[in-house]
């Protein structure tokens, strides 16, 4: 499925990438897979649903401020399954600190 909610990089250099997500009611992020650790930073709350490629779904309930963290290697594409407009900032971790 393609990409129908908004990526926004807002920051990238050696270490990390900053993404902000806009996603209008039913828009996605098309399948993708995780190739860093990553944090999430939900900007207003929210409701989506990740669809992993085993059909499984995980619906999240996203508060507003309220960050997550994920490992690299997962799979999904995400949805806004909510009635309302939702964003938040995705900081993906493309190298460990030494030391």
């Amino acid at each position: 499925m393609t990409t129908t909610a908004r990526p926004s990089v807002q920051h990238e250099d050696d270490q990390v990438r900053v993404t902000r997500w806009d996603f209008e009611p039913g828009t996605r992020t098309g399948r993708h897979v995780h190739t860093h650790d990553y944090v999430v930073v939900p900007v207003v709350d929210g409701v989506i649903s990740a669809f992993a490629p085993d059909g499984s779904v995980t619906e999240s309930q996203l508060r507003a401020g309220e960050s997550y963290a994920r490992p690299a290697g997962g799979e999904h594409d995400v949805v806004n399954t909510g009635s309302a407009w939702l964003a938040f900032v995705e900081i993906e971790i493309k190298t460990a600190s030494v030391g």
